[in-house]
């Protein structure tokens, strides 16, 4: 077994983790939450079209740019790579582990045997950092599991290579180049700036704030979208999990930017950032409400107009605070 001197540890979400870890292992000192506050990770879009089978809401910025967003604020050189086929791919991969070049890729979820069974779904945006190898297994460090782990390396290549939307192709990323010198505070603040534009100024009817507001709007709706109560029950439902469950940390993220702006306020001897990180952490709480209340009328199939109409209040409330919250971050920074 050739394996890399690498400090496994747990993390909130996927890319955020694996970004810190090989940032760490190079010798840079930074958070999960300063790589997702400087990358601009925070973010919500709602999506309605023809290509999902039913509506649905993102909480983060688009899966990839945390580390192309990571390179252009702290100058951050990283070598990525494609592939055509699985055989070049798993050729690739293996040089750099014999290499001892800890090395992330891109992986459909649901191949990563080593989680529980009930957990994994097809999704082709996961990241994992591979540490290590055998003649017929990769040694493991995800994010979400809590100690290094085995994989076969068939199975391992076939969820690098599987097809449908975001498809990995293989995709192998590490870093090359760290400067020595970094302006963390012009990087703090760049990342700020980007995040509040992008929740309050974007002219897109379904990003942001607007995305909040559009949410809060269509959901009352969602009952003619679907097929019958069950299926109404277990789209309600998927909002626990998608601002809970899926690698965010809980509460779509904000908890996390809440960690951001208190570690930034620090670096910054700024106390205005402490006191928004207090507010990004209520804001959080209400997301954490809307959550679970999701989850109770969708279990319960307590899913009439009243109930519908209450859950789109809550939305439309953080729609509110967020506004607020962003309009006011965005100035401090501008």
């Amino acid at each position: 077994m050739i394996e890399i001197d690498f400090n496994h540890k747990m993390a909130a979400h996927c890319e955020t983790g694996t970004v810190q870890a090989l940032l760490n292992h190079s010798g840079l000192d930074i958070s999960e939450a300063m790589v997702f506050g400087i990358a601009g990770g925070i973010f919500f879009g709602y999506f309605e079209s023809s290509n999902f089978p039913f509506p649905t809401f993102i909480v983060r910025n688009k899966p990839g740019s945390i580390r192309t967003n990571i390179s252009k604020r702290l100058g951050v050189k990283w070598n990525s790579r494609k592939f055509k086929s699985s055989q070049a791919g798993e050729a690739a991969l293996d040089e750099l582990i014999k290499k001892k070049i800890p090395t992330a890729a891109q992986v459909d979820f649901y191949y990563m045997e080593y989680m529980p069974g009930w957990i994994r779904v097809h999704i082709n945006v996961h990241f994992v950092n591979i540490i290590g190898l055998n003649e017929t297994q990769y040694l493991i460090s995800d994010s979400y599991h809590p100690k290094k782990a085995l994989l076969d390396k068939t199975t391992f290549t076939k969820a690098r290579f599987v097809g449908g939307h975001m498809a990995p192709k293989g995709f192998l990323f590490y870093p090359v180049t760290i400067p020595e010198n970094i302006d963390f505070e012009k990087a703090i603040r760049k990342g700020i700036k980007k995040a509040a534009h992008d929740m309050t100024r974007l002219p897109v009817p379904f990003i942001g704030i607007k995305g909040i507001r559009k949410f809060a709007k269509k959901v009352t709706g969602w009952p003619e979208l679907a097929r019958d109560i069950d299926h109404l029950s277990h789209e309600i439902m998927k909002i626990n999990v998608l601002l809970e469950d899926q690698g965010t940390g809980g509460a779509g993220f904000r908890f996390l930017y809440a960690t951001f702006l208190q570690q930034a306020s620090q670096k910054l001897n700024d106390p205005q950032l402490e006191t928004m990180s207090k507010r990004m952490m209520e804001i959080g709480d209400n997301w954490r409400n809307i959550s679970y209340f999701a989850a109770k009328i969708g279990k319960n199939r307590d899913l009439g107009k009243e109930r519908l109409n209450e859950l789109s209040g809550m939305i439309n409330d953080m729609a509110d605070r967020e506004e607020a919250f962003f309009s006011e971050l965005y100035k401090m920074v501008k």
